[in-house]
């Protein structure tokens, strides 16, 4: 069973095993330097469909699809679904999952949800509560923007600390049956605020959070970032990157050798319109199942630390004035 280490962390006596991953990203992601790495690449934004939420719903639904085929599965062997997106009482979500008829737990950390799925699942299943279950999230540039920001027709002028919200989804399967990796432990990060108002600046918003929750997961662990071969958040981008660095630094880690940050990664900066980097739930799901575990599987990583990032608003607050804050969760993976 797993124990309780330190004040946040958990480490798995028999560490439950991811056995695939499943990734679909849209054009813009399969433009970017990792776009062949990912399992489909959608050329149409709407994927067919009338709204918006309604194909990144399609996102979710071809994502288990093309997990479940990979893994030689059938949606009767899931016990469960971990999983969410961005939007609203988790609509993305709700609809692209219906037809699967698998148990649900739906959830929200906005773009760290892959982080949350990841832990909530891991703990699930190696508590022999369940065999196999899936961990996933996603989101859509289009649907975000609709929600957070501003009708795509008005056209306004992004500032270059925005992100570009990813259009993807990726998929996990952790199960007991062996697999290529095998998650070792997680630390749940904290609700953290520096009082960021400036919702157009999520680096900013999250960074925080991340160093936190990366510098409490060092201490539970008695670990430092020379036991891992890449520590890897999720969508800090550019400025929230740097200010990672500068926060964990003054805690005395220095991350900056093995450090890699997914929203940095998934856009060429010098060649797409994207500013500060990716973000979205989709963009460290969609990372990890893509490129991660193509490093895993092949020995070029054996040890990393992942740490999905997210901001923790919505319209109603952010209209209220209210600040942002961040949360993030670690996860250890390593190659079996």
């Amino acid at each position: 069973m797993g124990r309780m280490i330190g004040s946040s962390s958990i480490s798995f006596d028999k560490p439950p095993f991811i056995i695939e991953g499943a990734s679909i990203v849209g054009q813009k992601e399969g433009d970017g330097p990792l776009g062949k790495l990912f399992d489909v690449v959608e050329q149409d934004p709407m994927l067919g469909q009338e709204t918006w939420e309604e194909a990144e719903s399609l996102l979710q639904k071809e994502a288990i699809q093309k997990l479940l085929f990979k893994a030689g599965m059938s949606k009767e062997e899931i016990r469960y679904i971990f999983g969410g997106d961005l939007l609203g009482q988790l609509i993305a979500t709700t609809f692209g999952i219906l037809e699967f008829e698998v148990p649900f737990f739906g959830l929200y950390g906005a773009c760290s949800t892959m982080g949350e799925a990841l832990s909530l699942g891991a703990v699930m299943v190696e508590a022999g509560n369940a065999d196999n279950v899936i961990a996933m999230a996603s989101s859509h540039f289009a649907s975000a923007e609709r929600q957070f920001r501003f009708p795509l027709a008005y056209g306004n002028q992004r500032p270059y600390a925005a992100t570009w919200t990813v259009t993807g989804c990726g998929a996990v399967i952790i199960s007991t049956k062996k697999g290529f990796a095998k998650i070792t432990g997680i630390t749940t990060g904290k609700i953290v605020d520096f009082g960021v108002k400036d919702a157009q600046n999520m680096g900013a918003c999250m960074a925080p959070a991340a160093a936190d929750v990366i510098y409490q997961h060092f201490k539970d662990f008695n670990s430092t970032p020379a036991d891992y071969d890449k520590i890897i958040t999720g969508d800090l981008g550019l400025i929230g990157k740097s200010i990672l660095f500068e926060l964990l630094k003054e805690k005395g880690y220095d991350i900056s050798a093995v450090h890699m940050d997914c929203g940095v990664e998934m856009f060429d900066a010098s060649e797409q319109d994207t500013h500060a980097g990716g973000s979205g739930c989709g963009c460290s799901a969609t990372v990890l199942a893509g490129y991660v575990f193509k490093q895993l599987k092949k020995g070029a990583f054996k040890k990393i630390l992942f740490i999905p990032t997210g901001a923790l608003m919505s319209p109603v607050s952010f209209n209220e004035g209210n600040s942002v804050p961040g949360i993030a969760h670690c996860v250890v993976i390593e190659k079996n």
